[in-house]
């Protein structure tokens, strides 16, 4: 397990947009596939969208495609990022981003019994 730090979720009005980070300083954090994932009260965690260890293959939840992007800078120090655009009152929950160890390049993991590390967790709210 890797230590990952989140940052950037808050409060936002329908339409608006948060971009959410998550840092991992470790040197192989380029070997793990990542994901974002976020939970509702009363409802289970459910992926967001995930990125393969090269960034090439990307996965969305259906209902945030064409609105969420995904992206990751692999590096000395590696972060992954979660833009949201368009948010929605239905977008409102604790968001974490999870890594895991692959060793296929181009490989996403949706299911977050697959990871085996998690971000502390940032509340994003959206006011209607």
């Amino acid at each position: 397990q890797v230590q990952l730090v989140e940052s950037g979720g808050g409060l936002v009005q329908a339409g608006g947009s948060l971009s959410l980070s998550c840092v991992m300083p470790d040197r192989t954090f380029s070997t793990y596939a990542l994901g974002w994932f976020r939970q509702a009260p009363g409802k289970e965690r459910e992926v967001v969208a995930a990125i393969s260890r090269s960034g090439g293959t990307t996965y969305y939840k259906d209902s945030v495609k064409g609105r969420f992007t995904i992206s990751r800078e692999n590096g000395k120090i590696t972060t992954v990022y979660l833009q949201m655009n368009n948010l929605k009152p239905e977008d409102t929950a604790v968001y974490y981003c999870a890594a895991k160890i692959v060793s296929h390049i181009a490989l996403v993991l949706t299911d977050p019994a697959e990871y085996d590390s998690w971000g502390q967790g940032t509340q994003v709210t959206v006011s209607s």
